[in-house]
């Protein structure tokens, strides 16, 4: 049994990145803030960029009368309870 092999994931395997000191240094500093080792944060990044990636080719199919609506409701104005907070809330750039 190697080092990449875990007894709870028999179906692990290496996978070898060559990067740049400071970059190396930037991903140990934020696994360290996160509280993760570095491959555990390096997977954790790549799955969800992978997830994203593949999403954003999502293609979904409705019927006219379903898109109809749905531009109806994005071509309304902003506007209830929580709008109002958002809206109102101190804007961080303007302190």
């Amino acid at each position: 049994m190697t080092a990449q092999t875990t007894i709870t994931d028999p179906q692990t395997h290496a996978v070898n990145l060559r990067v740049r000191s400071e970059t190396r240094a930037l991903i140990d500093q934020a696994a360290k803030a996160q509280g993760k080792t570095r491959s555990e944060f390096m997977i954790d990044a790549a799955r969800r960029a992978a997830e994203e990636s593949l999403l954003d080719q999502t293609l979904v199919r409705v019927d006219q009368q379903t898109y109809d609506h749905f531009l109806a409701v994005l071509d309304q104005p902003p506007s209830g309870g929580g709008f109002e907070r958002l809206m109102a809330a101190p804007k961080p750039w303007q302190n």
